[in-house]
């Protein structure tokens, strides 16, 4: 497993991140922390989570994050790890009720602490934007969550290039922290217009990457293998079925261009003697800027095909032959 630096901190992390969503409410502990402790065995370190994480199962909150932070417990391992989570997130019955006042981030904050064990948090992203609320108090807050020693560096999910712009302006003239990175929905396949139904969602597009890599920000996206698109289980012709997933694949993904991406990594992947999904893993993590895909690994074997595929570089010409076809000497 490769690991980085993520710019702007001292945080050393696996290239490849656990995420966590599912892990507590959605299979047994003995289930999560059996995949916890694989993705370490691995060689990861780095586990991304959040406040609201199953709380849409309607059986109590914060499931993931508590079962995180008892599992960290058990193993007393917290030092050697990287630990995020998401905060500032809208109740979920009340999307369009922004959460990113100070007391509403402080509480978060303390929550997340509590529930995970830890005096710290290693990156603390912001999980939602609220486009009215002014940046010049939200930046302000998170500084004064770094400076009061809860917080090391701090993060935006699912906010769009235009506002990370204000608000690193913002920060940069003021003295305060930056955001460190940035987590939006990325993968290599092309998501079908209008197919996402989650508004506040942020897709990666070909002008983000653009500021992404003159900034040298990093990136840290979710839904990285675009729920299992490259997984072997679709094919071009083939009916996606109603199993897990599938519907919100079809829907979002099945396109005669993804199709062409998807046999295009399944014939890179029989050349370099991998998996399609490992090599859309590593589509992500050898872009010209610092990229640390989150993967959502529910089954030990997917945690040992996800790290694996942190040890595999791929070149310029094999992203463009991914994005294009394009021959060429690979």
């Amino acid at each position: 497993m490769r690991y980085g630096i993520i710019p702007g901190t001292d945080l050393n992390a696996a290239v490849v991140v656990m995420g966590t969503a599912g892990f507590g409410g959605g299979m047994t502990e003995a289930e999560a922390f059996r995949l916890f402790d694989l993705y370490v065995e691995q060689g990861g370190n780095f586990f991304d989570t959040a406040l609201v994480y199953d709380d849409w199962l309607n059986r109590g909150r914060s499931l993931t994050e508590i079962r995180l932070g008892k599992w960290l417990k058990a193993r007393g391992n917290r030092k050697r790890l990287v630990l995020a989570t998401k905060g500032g997130h809208p109740e979920l019955t009340s999307m369009h009720i922004g959460r990113l006042g100070r007391e509403d981030l402080i509480a978060d904050v303390d929550r997340s602490l509590s529930q995970l064990g830890t005096d710290v948090i290693d990156l603390y992203w912001l999980h939602r934007d609220d486009p009215a609320a002014p940046v010049a108090g939200i930046m302000e807050t998170l500084d004064e969550l770094v400076r009061s020693g809860k917080v090391r560096s701090i993060g935006c999910s699912n906010w769009t290039v235009a506002r990370i712009r204000e608000a690193q302006a913002y920060a940069e003239a003021n003295g305060l922290t930056k955001f460190a990175a940035s987590q939006p929905l990325w993968n290599m396949a092309m998501v079908n217009h209008g197919s996402i139904r989650d508004t506040t969602l942020v897709v990666m597009n070909e002008a983000d990457k653009t500021y992404y890599e003159r900034a040298g920000m990093a990136v840290i996206p979710f839904s990285s293998q675009a729920n299992g698109f490259f997984g072997g289980r679709y094919a071009r012709g083939r009916e996606a079925g109603r199993q897990g997933s599938a519907d919100a694949v079809e829907r979002q993904y099945f396109s005669e261009g993804n199709f062409d991406r998807l046999e295009r990594a399944q014939r890179l992947a029989a050349e370099l003697g991998t998996t399609g999904s490992a090599i859309a893993l590593a589509y992500l993590t050898s872009q010209p800027f610092p990229v640390f895909p989150i993967v959502g690994a529910t089954k030990p074997d997917y945690v040992i095909d996800c790290c694996a595929a942190g040890d595999i570089t791929l070149t310029p010409a094999q992203i463009r032959y991914l994005e294009t076809g394009e021959a060429g000497e690979r």
